[in-house]
């Protein structure tokens, strides 16, 4: 199954996601300081943000799964 993403042809299973709630007494720099932490030492990149009315967020993060851990595939 693949899927197109800002122009190009993926398989999905090329990503991992991590889902994530953040709090609405979060503050913005505190999010930010958050996900730039898991960017830098897990690998994490930013797929998609929502935010509620109640002022808490829903984050996806995603990053690419090591070719030896997809699904299907045999060394």
């Amino acid at each position: 199954m693949s899927g197109t993403r800002n122009g190009t042809d993926l398989p999905q299973d090329d990503y991992e996601y991590a889902p994530l709630r953040l709090d609405p007494a979060m503050s913005r720099s505190a999010a930010t300081t958050m996900l730039t932490i898991q960017a830098e030492y897990s690998g994490w990149e930013l797929a998609r943000v929502l935010r509620f009315s109640d002022g808490s967020r829903r984050v996806w993060l995603r990053r690419r799964r090591p070719r030896g851990l997809v699904p299907g595939l045999t060394a």
